[in-house]
């Protein structure tokens, strides 16, 4: 695949399209879920002692829920996605952290007395 071939696919991944799905309704509720996309592109050329060429490339593109769009009664509400597993990494993260300067301080203050 040449190089702008990839840049092209990669442009194609990621548009609007991707990260708003097509709205579905149920019992006079319209729901349009949206994620967050995030893709990226390489490549390069490059020719060799012997005058060799060649050229390679790659992508990666990521995708996560971010919510919903909740179309009622004429009213629009978002409606976060909640990610519960990186919620309970940040409140660990959290919880060992404030024992580290608990730690510390009753280290300091035995050291004072």
């Amino acid at each position: 695949m040449k190089i702008d071939e990839l840049i092209a696919n990669v442009k194609d991944s990621v548009d609007a399209k991707k990260v708003y799905a097509e709205p579905y309704e149920k019992n006079g509720v319209t729901i349009i879920p949206a994620a967050t996309v995030a893709g990226g592109t390489g490549g390069g050329t490059g020719r060799d002692e012997k005058g060799q060429e060649g050229e390679g490339g790659g992508f990666g593109i990521s995708a996560k829920p971010t919510g919903a769009y909740v179309i009622s009664d004429g009213h629009v509400t978002w409606q976060p996605a909640i990610d519960v597993n990186r919620l309970i990494a940040t409140l660990g993260a959290v919880a060992v952290a404030a024992l580290f300067v608990a730690a510390r301080i009753v280290k300091l203050r035995s050291r004072e007395r």
